[in-house]
């Protein structure tokens, strides 16, 4: 088993203490170091091993967990994620746990970063996902990104030693933010969740694109030239419709999850794309996208999931495929969405509660279905509870921006209500 782990302070400790139950247990393992969450998935995939990251993604420093990756990195399903957790509070303390071998060589993280980083470069240039062929009928580019002017920021986490060179590599000028961690400013005012420092030096810099990725790097908001922030839906839009029209989007159809906004659905099927509903969760993504053999589908949190190369989301690696898809067609990131996509306005709550969220959501099903009825088919309604964190998501969806706001606090309201009863 390998285990890598984003840059946050407890992260060594805990991932330490992974290992020596792990190898207490039976099993051998290799430490990666600080490695982003793709870069351990790809790992496990071209070795056939099982894979840990010791990460909370997008949270704040002082949180801290773990995402198991099945041998071949496959995220585990909701019946062994049941199981492991079951296990989990059984299991009585053990004294004397074994130590883990070789844990302070960073020769293994070093390769691995490498061998990752060499695959999301030959992807970029079309030489297949991961057997070095050419895909047929699609003239190679070793500098896909030359002569764009781009900025990232990498929220001072796993991506920080990784995507500045990589870009640079496919020929991008590339100017970086965030990429100076020190155990706790990571995701601190920076990176996905938070990209207005992005959106003003791109805009300052007259950059032509900007990335920003999570602590872990599995997913990436991007801005376009004129300062605009372009999501997953967006990124997804850009790549979904350059592999349909190059032939290479199985089936074509794509997998997207209930938050998908209109405009991306409505902009896949102008295109001929049909669109497949999922539950929220980029593991949901892809077992609909191996069940049936589709290779393209995300969130619009930035996760995005390209089947042939991956088998997580990669925040680099779709970055990466946008920019080149969009070069493709001639434009900017920015511009090339703007060809594809009119977003309908979405309102988007997180509101905290106390009680159990999914009991808090059951209780407003006839408020839900009367919302839903109120907006019709120009709109979309989504209460949902998180999974990870004590809040219920509220979504509401409409072209008319005035009437989602409207309806989005009157639900916001409904589940304060249900959470104080």
């Amino acid at each position: 088993m390998v285990i890598g782990r984003d840059t946050r302070e407890s992260g060594p400790a805990l991932a330490r203490a992974l290992a020596e139950g792990l190898v207490d247990g039976g099993l051998d393992v290799t430490s990666l170091g600080v490695v982003p969450t793709p870069a351990v998935a790809h790992e496990c995939q071209i070795d056939g091993v099982a894979g840990a990251v010791v990460s909370a993604s997008h949270n704040p420093w002082f949180d801290n967990g773990i995402k198991l990756f099945a041998a071949g990195g496959r995220k585990l399903d909701d019946r062994v994620q049941s199981a492991i957790q079951d296990a989990w509070d059984a299991c009585p303390r053990l004294d004397g746990p074994g130590v883990a071998p070789d844990w302070d060589d960073p020769s293994e993280g070093t390769a691995a970063g490498r061998r990752w980083v060499d695959a999301l470069i030959r992807w970029a240039i079309d030489e297949g996902p991961l057997d070095g062929q050419e895909v047929a009928g699609q003239q190679v580019d070793e500098r896909p990104l030359a002569g764009r002017s781009l900025v990232v920021d990498c929220a001072n986490g796993a991506t920080s030693a990784f995507a500045p060179d990589v870009l640079r590599r496919l020929g991008a000028e590339v100017g970086v933010l965030h990429a100076s961690p020190d155990g706790r400013n990571i995701n601190e005012g920076c990176g996905s969740t938070h990209p207005d420092d992005l959106r003003a030096a791109v805009l300052q810099t007259g950059a032509d694109a900007g990335l920003a990725f999570d602590g872990d790097g599995d997913r990436v908001i991007a801005v376009g030239d004129d300062g605009a922030l372009l999501d997953g839906d967006d990124l997804l839009a850009v790549c979904g419709i350059d592999l349909h029209d190059r032939g290479l989007l199985t089936g074509d159809t794509m997998a997207v999850t209930v938050m998908a906004n209109l405009g991306l659905r409505r902009a896949l099927t102008d295109h001929g794309i049909a669109v497949h509903e999922t539950a929220v969760g980029d593991r949901y993504v892809l077992e609909a996208l191996e069940a049936n053999g589709w290779v393209l589908g995300g969130e619009q949190s930035g996760h995005v999931i390209f089947r042939s190369m991956a088998t997580t989301g990669d925040g680099l690696l779709t970055g990466i495929q946008a920019l080149v898809a969009a070069g493709r067609a001639g434009r900017t990131l920015g511009g090339r969405v703007a060809d594809l996509m009119v977003r309908a306005p979405q309102v988007l709550h997180a509101v905290p509660v106390s009680a159990d969220g999914v009991a808090v959501v059951a209780s407003m099903a006839d408020e839900v279905t009367e919302a839903a009825a109120q907006l019709g088919s120009a709109g979309r309604v989504l209460v949902r509870p998180s999974g990870t964190e004590p809040v219920v998501r509220v979504m509401v969806e409409a072209f008319d921006a005035a009437e989602a706001a409207a309806v989005a606090d009157r639900l916001v309201e409904g589940v304060r209500r249900a959470d104080r009863t």
